[in-house]
C-alpha cells in the first residue's frame, strides 16, 4: 500500500468540513488525541453564530478540532454550521465521528440516521436508527425514524409497528405521523386505512404539503386520478410552483395516457429549474416519451436519470463485492458437498413458499399477481428473510464462519437439525411481515435476486416451487436501466454494470442447475404473453393447485403490488414491452457483447 502523501494529509479535507484531512476523515483512531476543556470556545461559537458571525465561529472551531479532533462539543456545532450551509457530506462526516467517539449520543445518532435516510443509503441509515431505539426505547422520535426507514426499505410491517409504538409514546396525537402511518398502509395495499389516517392527519393540520402530497399519491396508486388531482391542487396551494406536484401531475397524466400533457408538465418543473431534473423526474420523462415512440429522446433521458442519481448518492456497482460472493457460492455449493448436506424436513402444519425468482423487471410482479388470485395462495410479495439469513447463519449455527461456508457446521452433530431451525425462522418472519392468510396453502416470494442463493433456498426448502422468470436479457437490461432499483449491489446505478450483474447472476443459476438438484420451473415472459392460459395452468400444475380462471384477470387483483410496475399491473396483459429492446439497439451497443452467450443460450436472438 502507497504511505499517504503528507501534503494530502495536511491539505482541507475533500468532505469540505474545514478541517485538515488527518484532523476529519483521514484521522488516525490509533493516535492519542487530547480532549481539552472546550466549554468557553463552543460557548464564544455559540455567540458568533447568534451574532450572524459565522466566520468567526467556524475559526474558533476548527482551531479547537485541529487540536482535539474527537471533541464531541464542538464537532456538533461545526455539524450545525455546515449543515446550515447545505454541506453535506461535511454534515454527515462529522455526524459519523460523533457517534463513533459517543456511541450513545442520541442527538448525533438520530441526525445521522435521517441524513443517511434522505440520500437513499437506507442500509447504513436502518443501522444508526436501531442503535437510537436502543439508546431511548421511550423515544417517540427514535420509532419514527425506524418506521420511515422500514417503510422505505420495503420492510412496512416493521415501519408500522415502530409508527405506532411511536403514537402510543406521544401524548397527544401528531398529524405528520399519522400521515407516516398513513404512507406506510398504501404500501400494504391498506389503502382504506390509509385513507382514513390521511383524514384524521388534515383534520389536525391542514397546512401540511407533504401530507396532501402523500395522499394525493396513494389516492393515484389505488386508481381514484380524480381525488388525486384534487388533492394535489391542494398541496399546490400550500406550496405554488413546487416541481413535486407538477412530477405527479405528470405521473397522474401518465395514468391516463394524456402523453402529451405529461410531458409538458415535465418541461414547465425544467423551464423552473434552468434545464435541471432530478432523478426521478428525468425517468418518468423517458418512460413518457418511450410510450410516445421518441426513443432517443427516451434514451436520453433515462442516462440523465442515472447520472444525476449517481451524483446526487455517490453510489456505484460494487462490482468486487458481488463477484467475491459468486465465487464463494460457487466454491461451496458444489455437487460432492450437496451430496452429504442434510436437507431441511418440510413442514406441512403451515402455509409453503413458492420462489417466484428473477433479475428485476424480468416479470415476477405479473406472475405474482396472476397467481395470488388464486383463493388458495397468499401474495407475500418481496420478503428479505432469505437474504436475511444469509447474514444469521453464523450465529444460528454458533460458526466462525461466514455465509455460505458457516454451512459446513450442518456436519457436526450438535447442528443436525440447523436446516430446520433455519427453515422455522423463514416461516416465522414470512408470517410476522404478513405473507400468509387463512385459507392459503401456499404464499409466494418475489424478492428480486434470490436466485442468488438458489443453493440456500434449495436446503432450507427442498421440495418449494421456484419459478424463475426469464425475459430477453437486453429487455430486461433497459428496463432496469429506466427505473431507480437498489437491488443487486447497486447494479442499476449504470447501464454498463446492470449487464455484468446480469451475467454474474445468470452464471449462478446455472451453476446451482448443475450442481443439485431443484423443483425448478422456468418461465418465459414471452411465452405468458403469447399463450397465458396454457402458462397459468402449466405454472399451476407445477405448484400443485388447480386451475382458477382468475388467475388470468390479474389486472383486476386489488393487492397493491409494491414496485416499479405497481401502474403496468393494473392493465390488462399487453406485449408492447415484448423485445423493447429493437427500438434501442444503438443505445444498447455497448452491453449486447456481454449478454449475447446468455441471449442465446436462453434461446433468444439479438435481431
Amino acid at each position: 500500500m502507497t504511505a499517504p502523501n503528507q501534503d494530502d494529509a495536511h491539505a482541507p479535507c475533500a468532505c469540505g468540513s474545514g478541517l485538515r484531512a488527518d484532523r476529519c476523515c483521514a484521522l488516525d483512531w490509533a493516535a492519542s488525541w487530547p480532549r481539552p476543556a472546550s466549554a468557553p470556545t463552543n460557548e464564544r461559537a455559540r455567540a458568533a453564530v447568534a451574532e450572524g458571525n459565522g466566520a468567526e465561529a467556524e475559526r474558533l472551531l476548527v482551531e479547537l478540532l485541529q487540536r482535539s479532533p474527537l471533541e464531541v462539543g464542538g464537532l456538533w456545532l461545526l455539524h450545525e454550521i455546515r449543515a446550515g450551509e447545505g454541506r453535506n457530506a461535511a454534515a454527515e462526516a462529522l455526524l459519523a465521528r460523533i457517534v463513533r467517539v459517543d456511541p450513545n449520543n442520541l442527538p448525533a445518532t438520530q441526525a445521522l440516521a435521517l441524513r443517511l435516510f434522505g440520500k437513499g443509503a437506507l442500509a447504513e441509515a436502518e443501522r444508526h436508527a436501531r442503535n437510537a431505539v436502543r439508546i431511548a426505547p421511550l423515544d417517540a422520535q427514535s420509532h419514527n425514524l425506524m418506521g420511515m426507514i422500514m417503510t422505505e426499505a420495503q420492510r412496512p410491517q416493521v415501519g408500522e409497528h415502530h409508527y405506532r409504538r411511536a403514537r402510543e409514546l406521544l401524548s397527544e396525537p401528531s398529524a405528520i405521523l399519522l400521515a407516516n402511518l398513513a404512507w406506510n398502509l398504501k404500501n400494504q395495499g391498506r389503502m382504506a386505512e390509509s385513507r382514513r389516517l390521511y383524514e384524521d392527519s388534515v383534520a389536525l393540520d391542514p397546512t401540511i404539503f407533504q401530507t396532501l402530497f402523500g395522499w394525493a399519491r396513494m389516492e393515484e396508486t389505488d386508481r381514484n386520478f380524480a381525488r388525486a388531482g384534487e388533492l394535489l391542487d391542494q398541496a399546490e396551494k400550500l406550496s405554488p410552483d413546487n416541481p413535486n406536484v407538477l412530477l405527479q401531475r405528470a405521473v397522474l397524466h401518465g395514468r391516463v395516457k394524456a402523453y402529451d400533457k405529461a410531458v409538458a408538465a415535465l418541461a414547465e418543473i425544467e423551464r423552473r429549474r434552468g434545464g435541471a431534473l432530478g432523478p426521478l423526474a428525468w425517468s418518468e420523462k423517458g418512460s413518457l416519451l418511450d410510450k410516445m415512440g421518441r426513443h432517443a429522446e427516451a434514451f436520453a433521458a433515462f442516462s440523465e436519470a442515472k447520472r444525476t442519481l449517481r451524483e446526487l448518492t455517490g453510489q456505484s456497482y460494487l462490482a468486487k463485492e458481488a463477484a467475491a460472493l459468486a465465487r464463494r457460492l460457487t466454491a461451496f455449493f458444489t455437487a460432492d458437498r450437496l451430496k452429504i448436506l442434510p436437507r431441511a424436513a418440510v413442514r406441512s402444519d403451515v402455509a409453503q413458499p413458492i420462489f417466484i425468482v428473477g433479475f428485476p423487471r424480468s416479470g415476477t410482479t405479473m406472475i405474482e399477481q396472476s397467481l395470488s388470485a388464486h383463493p388458495q395462495i397468499a401474495a407475500g410479495d418481496e420478503l428479505p428473510i432469505v437474504n436475511e439469513l444469509t447474514g444469521l447463519i453464523p450465529r444460528m449455527l454458533n460458526s466462525p464462519l461466514a455465509y455460505p461456508e458457516a454451512l459446513s457446521e450442518l456436519w457436526l452433530g450438535d447442528q443436525r437439525e440447523g436446516l430446520d431451525n433455519l427453515r422455522d425462522y423463514y416461516l416465522q418472519r414470512a408470517r410476522q411481515l404478513g405473507a400468509t392468510r387463512a385459507g392459503a396453502r401456499w404464499f409466494t416470494d418475489k424478492m428480486p435476486l434470490n436466485e442468488t442463493h438458489l443453493g440456500l433456498v434449495g436446503l432450507i426448502f427442498p421440495q418449494a416451487p421456484i419459478l424463475h422468470i426469464v425475459r430477453h436479457p437486453l429487455d430486461v437490461v433497459l428496463s432496469v436501466y429506466s427505473n431507480h432499483l437498489t437491488h443487486g449491489f447497486y447494479c442499476a446505478y449504470d447501464l454498463v454494470s446492470i449487464a455484468r450483474h446480469y451475467a454474474l447472476v445468470a452464471e449462478l443459476v446455472e451453476h446451482y442447475r448443475r450442481e443439485m438438484t431443484l423443483r425448478y420451473l422456468a418461465v418465459r415472459y414471452e411465452d405468458v404473453i403469447d399463450g397465458q392460459e396454457d402458462k397459468v395452468r402449466e405454472m399451476l400444475g407445477f405448484i400443485g393447485a388447480a386451475y382458477d380462471p382468475r388467475c388470468l384477470a390479474f389486472h383486476e387483483n386489488r393487492r397493491y403490488a409494491r414496485t416499479a410496475s405497481y401502474a403496468q399491473v393494473t392493465e390488462r396483459l399487453y406485449d408492447r414491452s415484448r423485445y423493447r429492446y429493437r427500438a434501442y439497439r444503438d443505445e444498447l451497443k455497448p452491453v449486447i457483447p456481454m449478454l449475447e452467450p446468455i441471449i442465446h443460450r436462453l434461446g433468444y436472438a439479438t435481431d
